[in-house]
């Protein structure tokens, strides 16, 4: 296996957890000696066909259990549910650069490095989870993360609305306040694994962001409209929920008018 498009589609039509991890692994590392391939082969597969592990068991948002941070098992029930996230954020890229095709290459390259990092992500988190006595579907879900990939699997631009410019820019608003709880707790690791994603999350967003821009120039769209049509038409409730954090925001690549409509309240 030598094409970013046959790793792609391992990594979401099989469901082995450690499988997906080593193949999303060996493709970063292909890439880095110079020996990926990009050229297309085979047609692109339904993302109804997209398979994920038998646990975690996922439920609605609005059936989730309620842990706090000052207990051990909330504090490894708010891991485990980052776990899934990042869990899910390993998907969400791997489709990105599966499902659209006919992009720059540098494209390609950049979603897969979001894949990689992701894939860190969760390994460092089931780590952690480890060290606590837990492990990674022990505890039910979120099961609606996927549901803007499927809702937007054929459309790039709304893809890239939803995805990166919204439900990964989300992290960019609430992490830094997690951190800061973690750190008053004297929790280094938590405070260290949080700061990584952190980080690594401001390059995911703005990855979104430039592709979105350039994608609208080539299509003749006004980014800054057509991001708040896509919101209006996809976002269920018309747009995210503040508070914003605009310094990380504009560093990712939002402009102060995007960030001035969403925190004005417009639709």
């Amino acid at each position: 296996m030598n094409s970013i498009f046959e790793f792609a589609e391992a990594c979401l039509y099989r469901n082995d957890i450690d499988e997906k991890l080593a193949l999303t692994h060996r493709a970063m590392q292909l890439l880095r000696e110079g020996r990926l391939q990009f050229a297309e082969s085979g047609p692109v597969l339904p993302i109804v066909g997209v398979s994920f592990p038998e646990r975690p068991v996922l439920l609605p948002p609005r059936e989730m259990p309620k842990r706090k941070l000052n207990t051990p098992e909330g504090v490894a029930a708010f891991f485990h549910a980052i776990g899934h996230v990042e869990f899910v954020a390993i998907y969400l890229a791997w489709d990105l650069l599966y499902r659209f095709r006919g992009l720059p290459e540098q494209f390609y390259r950049d979603w897969l490095r979001v894949a990689d990092e992701e894939a860190q992500h969760f390994a460092l988190i089931r780590e952690h989870l480890r060290a606590m006595g837990a492990d990674y579907g022990d505890l039910p879900a979120h099961g609606g993360l996927w549901e803007l990939a499927t809702d937007t699997a054929g459309h790039l631009l709304a893809r890239l609305a939803l995805v990166p410019r919204c439900q990964e820019a989300h992290g960019l608003d609430v992490t830094p306040a997690l951190i800061e709880k973690f750190r008053q707790a004297g929790d280094a690791k938590s405070v260290a694994i949080l700061n990584r994603i952190l980080t690594d999350e401001v390059g995911h967003v703005e990855f979104g962001s430039y592709w979105f821009k350039s994608v609208c120039g080539e299509q003749g769209l006004e980014s800054e409209a057509e991001y708040r049509r896509l919101l209006g038409e996809y976002y269920k409730g018309g747009r995210p929920k503040g508070p914003f954090n605009r310094p990380l925001r504009i560093q990712a690549g939002f402009s102060g008018a995007e960030l001035d409509w969403l925190e004005s309240g417009a639709r």
